[in-house]
């Protein structure tokens, strides 16, 4: 027994502690690198989308600025005039807070200021817009100055506008990361512009510059390298420290149109809390896992393997339907009282099997037997009754012929019975032939037609436009029609309706019986083709299996769909063949 129980052991140790072992480190790191990227990601996701709506947000005012150029060029305003246009700009834009039209000489055109403008020409002359270096006015609010240039009859001119970026301001406030990361704005030469930290705004006060900062020197690096919107571009990402020494990681992306850079930095502690509980947790359950392997490996590590073994290709044996299968596991412990267990399970379910075979059958003779009465009692007293009324009245000539057809109707019905109880149990010998389908399913409505209205339920044909032909037997055909109509007729309330329907789609046929009446349950749909399968008070239920039978023997196809309450739908579906040649030109000449 021990020396089981080390081998268990030591297999156990191989075959499960040391793979286990190596699945933990390889989660470990894979979870480590795995989790960083994500979090990497994010963050760069959110600088990214930072500086492309900061880069709108200036490029919408510069658009604006454009308009009101456009105005100003190759007009031939009074100077009063543009002033008044300036002016009524600044008063409906808040954004602005002063617009100049200045000379290309430097001098005033138009301003919207009451007295001497507080702007500057721009000191170059460039055709793209000029957006000079932030700067903070006397209420700590950051602002900035475009220039455009205006082509004028007189000249060129430049219109200057001093931008607030007050908005910006709220617009950076409110990019968050976690609950500690926040993100800040570097202009080009380093100017610190925006932080989204409140404890942080003096150092925008101060005028700090960020030139040194990693991530400023690697954006101005691919910037002259022109690869800052690349695709091969490495990633903005940094881990630094703050002036207090706490971790950060700090992510960044690029505002091309402007040369300002967007940072978003969070501690790392938070933005790495999630992976080390995930790493934490994951140890733990590794170690916890081993040390239960080994445990469970040394306690259970019995000579159980063979007696299980052995219940396993029993339990195959059954499941293959050997219920003769049994198994012999010696001793006492409970495996043994299991073989036992197992050994009686199986006799039982041998005996089980016998008896539900034999009731089965019992069953099956029952209702064939109950059929045959229910189907042929009737015709059988019927012909009862008249052979006992043609003694007394056999010299009525009305009568005897009275006599004759009832005879004759129920002896039909009976052989029907017979017919289809040899039918069932061998196949239906058939011819094949093209048959045409629109002429076969109306010869069986037509001849339905008064049964349908005797039942008070509307019977109706839709045929192809064309006449598409299959491959079958006409009588056997007919007889799945009148079988489905006959139901559909059957099932349906006086008032309602039944609807044959003959489509011909490319190289099938199809061939629809829809019915709106009681519907059929759907746990009898699955076997309503079966043998004695039926919905009906009466009958064999032998109807439908025939004619699946017949459907399949002409290689076609039969399906049933129906809902309670709303109605029945059969369909055959057969594949389209060419008429016959004397077919085909009784149909061309006429």
């Amino acid at each position: 027994m021990g020396s089981i129980t080390t081998r268990f052991v030591m297999l156990v140790a191989t075959a499960a502690v040391a793979p286990l072992m190596l699945y933990g480190v390889v989660s470990v790191y894979s979870l480590q690198a795995g989790t960083r990227q994500s979090v990497t990601d994010g963050n760069l996701n959110v600088a990214a989308r930072a500086a492309e709506q900061i880069e709108q947000y200036i490029e919408h005012h510069v658009s604006v600025l454009r308009s009101i150029a456009a105005d100003l060029r190759d007009t031939q305003l009074e100077p009063w005039q543009e002033v008044v246009i300036l002016r009524n700009h600044v008063l409906d834009l808040a954004v602005f807070r002063e617009l100049t039209l200045f000379a290309s000489d430097g001098s005033v055109i138009a301003t919207s200021r009451l007295g001497s403008p507080g702007l500057d020409p721009p000191p170059t002359a460039t055709d793209p817009p000029l957006i000079a270096g932030v700067s903070v006015d006397e209420d700590f609010l950051p602002t900035t100055t475009v220039s455009l240039p205006v082509a004028r009859r007189d000249g060129r001119a430049w219109l200057v506008g001093e931008v607030s970026l007050e908005e910006l301001w709220r617009m950076v406030d409110r990019i968050r990361v976690g609950r500690q990361g926040f993100a800040l704005v570097v202009a080009e030469g380093g100017q610190l512009i925006a932080h989204g930290d409140p404890d942080q705004k003096p150092r925008i006060a101060a005028g700090e510059n960020l030139s040194d900062h990693e991530l400023v020197v690697a954006v101005a690096a691919l910037r002259y390298q022109g690869a800052a919107d690349g695709a091969n571009a490495p990633p903005l990402v940094r881990e630094t420290e703050d002036i207090s020494g706490h971790r950060l990681l700090a992510v960044a992306a690029a505002v091309p149109a402007l040369n300002w850079t967007v940072i978003v930095e969070q501690p790392a502690s938070e933005a790495y809390r999630l992976l080390d509980q995930l790493q934490t947790q994951l140890i733990a359950v590794i170690v916890a896992s081993l040390l239960l392997t080994i445990a469970f490996g040394y306690y259970w590590g019995r000579s159980f393997i063979r007696p299980i073994l052995a219940l396993t290709r029993g339990t195959e044996a059954i499941a293959g339907g050997h219920l003769e299968e049994r198994v012999a596991i010696g001793g006492t412990d409970e495996l043994h009282q299991l073989g036992e267990s197992f050994n009686s399970m199986a006799a039982r379910l041998d005996q089980l099997q016998e008896d539900v075979r034999r009731q089965e059958r019992q069953a099956m003779f029952g209702r064939i037997a109950a059929a045959l009465v229910h189907d042929l009692s009737h015709p059988i007293q019927n012909i009862g009754n008249s052979c006992r009324l043609i003694v007394k009245l056999f010299d009525d000539p009305e009568y005897r012929a009275t006599f004759r057809r009832t005879v004759d109707r129920e002896f039909s019905s009976i052989k029907r019975v017979l017919e289809d109880l040899r039918n069932l149990a061998r196949p239906i010998p058939l011819e094949h032939f093209p048959v045409d389908v629109n002429r076969s399913v109306s010869e069986v409505t037509e001849s339905m037609q008064a049964l349908a209205d005797t039942a008070g339920v509307g019977l109706e044909t839709r045929l192809s436009v064309d006449r598409p032909f299959i491959e079958g037997d006409l009588f056997a055909l007919s007889r799945v029609y009148r079988n489905l109509v006959l139901n559909a007729i059957e099932a349906t309330a006086p008032g309602g309706g039944v609807t044959v329907l003959v489509e011909a789609q490319d190289a099938r046929i199809r061939i629809s019986v829809h019915d709106t009446g009681t519907g059929i349950p759907h746990d009898r749909l699955e076997n309503i083709f079966e043998d004695f399968e039926t919905t009906k008070r009466r009958g064999l239920g032998l109807g439908l299996a025939i004619s699946r039978k017949i459907v399949d023997q002409l290689g076609g196809e039969i399906t049933v769909a129906s809902s309670v309450g709303r109605g029945t739908t059969f369909q055959m579906e057969f594949d389209r063949v060419a008429a016959r040649p004397e077919v085909a030109a009784t149909a061309a000449a006429s």
